[in-house]
C-alpha cells in the first residue's frame, strides 16, 4: 500500500511508545488528554517532558474516564487531539467512545494492548481485537482500526490515523502491543508540519456573524431523528470501506495462506521463510485496517489456496472475520497463546505442517 507520509531527517533508535508520542507533536496535535497505565506509560512521559518546548497541550487527567471526555471537549471545538491508554484504561473509555462516534467528531486513540481479561498482565496481546473492531462501547458504531506491526508504523499511522479522522469525522484508533510499545527499533519520524490543519467549520467555536451556534450532540430523543442519526453513520461506514489496506507476502503461488496482524504478522514472516526451505508453498496475508477489513482479498484468495491458518495471540477473535470472508470456500484453523505469551515461528509452522497432513491424509 501506498505510504503517504512524508518522512525527515536520519534514522533514531526509538520505543515504540516514544515514536508514536514524537509523531504525535509532529502531527501538530493541539492537546493530548490522558492516564499513565503500563505498558503505555511513555507515551504520556514523553509528551510531559517535549510539550512544554514545542506546541500543544498534554494533562494528565485524574482517571480514563476524566480523560476521553476531555477528548470529546476538545475535539468538538475543533482541535487535532489524541489520548492513548492499555487494555482496562480503554474499557473505561468506552462510554466516551461512543459519545465521540456518535457525535462524529475525530480524534485519536491508541491502545497498547496487554494480556486480559481483568488486570491481567502488563506482557502484549491481541485480546482487544473484539473490542476494537466491533465497537467496544454501546450503540451501531465503528472506529477506524489501523494495526501497525512496527516502530515506524507506531510513528507513521498517527498522521495517517489522524488524515482519516478527520476525513471521515470518526474516532481512530491504533491497536498495538505491549512488545511493540517497548521495543527499539530505527525509525525516520514524519516530517513536522506536514499534515495539513484548519478548523472545521462545524467546530464550536462560539456564535459567528455569519452563522447560527454550531451544536454538538449525542443525544436525540426522538426516535425517528436518532434513527436518522444512525442511518447517517451507517452510508458512513460505508464509505469507509474503500479506505481498506493490507499487505501481502509471497501470495502469488501460495497454496497455504497465514493471515496476521500486527505484531503476529512479523512472526509469521519468518514463518513463511522456514516453510518455503522447505517446499511448501505458503503466503501471509497481514490486515492494516483491521476496521475496514479485507474480506473481498481474503475471498479471492480463497479461490487459490487449500486452507487458512489465522494466527493471533489470543484465544480467536479475527480468524471469525477470516471465516465471515471466505464463506465456507476453505478450511479456516487457527493458532494462539494468550496471557502474554507469545508465538514462535517454528510453533506456527508445526501447527502448519500438522494441518497441512492431516488435509493430504483426507484427499489421498
Amino acid at each position: 500500500m501506498e505510504n503517504k507520509v512524508k518522512r525527515t531527517g536520519e534514522a533514531k533508535l526509538m520505543k515504540g511508545n516514544e515514536a508514536f508520542a514524537e509523531a504525535a507533536i509532529r502531527a501538530d496535535i493541539d492537546a493530548y488528554f490522558g492516564y499513565p497505565i503500563t505498558p503505555q506509560s511513555e507515551v504520556l512521559e514523553y509528551l510531559e517532558r517535549e510539550i512544554p518546548n514545542r506546541h500543544g497541550l498534554v494533562l494528565q487527567a485524574e482517571s480514563e474516564v476524566a480523560s476521553i471526555n476531555m477528548v470529546y471537549g476538545a475535539a468538538g471545538a475543533g482541535a487535532r487531539v489524541m489520548t492513548s491508554s492499555s487494555s482496562p484504561g480503554i474499557s473505561l473509555m468506552q462510554e466516551g467512545i461512543s459519545y465521540i462516534a456518535a457525535a462524529q467528531l475525530p480524534c485519536l486513540i491508541a491502545n497498547v494492548v496487554r494480556g486480559g481479561p481483568g488486570l491481567g498482565t502488563i506482557q502484549p496481546s491481541q485480546g482487544d481485537y473484539f473490542q476494537a473492531t466491533k465497537g467496544g462501547g454501546h450503540g451501531d458504531y465503528h472506529l477506524i482500526v489501523l494495526a501497525p506491526s512496527s516502530v515506524q508504523e507506531m510513528a507513521d499511522f498517527v498522521f495517517d490515523g489522524f488524515r482519516l479522522a478527520e476525513k471521515y469525522r470518526n474516532p481512530v484508533m491504533i491497536l498495538s502491543d505491549g512488545a511493540l510499545g517497548q521495543m527499539m527499533e530505527k525509525v525516520i519520524l514524519p516530517e513536522e508540519g506536514s499534515l495539513p490543519k484548519t478548523v472545521p467549520a462545524w467546530a464550536t467555536t462560539g456564535k459567528k456573524k455569519d452563522r447560527q451556534h454550531n451544536v454538538i450532540t449525542s443525544l436525540f430523543i426522538q426516535p425517528e431523528e436518532m434513527e436518522q442519526v444512525n442511518l447517517r453513520l451507517q452510508e458512513k461506514y460505508k464509505a469507509i470501506q474503500s479506505e481498506v489496506r493490507y499487505e501481502e507476502i509471497q501470495t502469488e503461488d501460495a497454496e497455504i495462506l497465514l493471515v496476521a496482524f500486527g505484531l503476529s504478522s512479523r512472526i509469521c514472516q519468518k514463518t513463511v521463510d522456514l516453510a518455503r526451505e522447505k517446499g511448501i508453498k505458503v503466503g501471509l496475508l497481514r490486515p492494516i485496517t483491521v476496521y475496514p477489513y479485507p474480506y473481498a482479498r481474503l475471498k479471492e484468495l480463497a479461490n487459490q489456496v487449500e486452507f487458512m491458518l489465522t494466527v493471533e495471540m489470543n484465544a480467536g477473535q479475527m480468524v471469525e472475520d477470516v471465516r465471515l470472508a471466505v464463506e465456507g470456500k476453505v478450511p479456516v484453523h487457527f493458532i494462539g497463546r494468550m496471557g502474554g505469551m507469545i508465538l514462535s515461528p517454528e510453533d506456527i509452522l508445526h501447527k502448519l505442517e500438522s494441518v497441512h497432513e492431516s488435509h493430504n491424509a483426507v484427499n489421498v
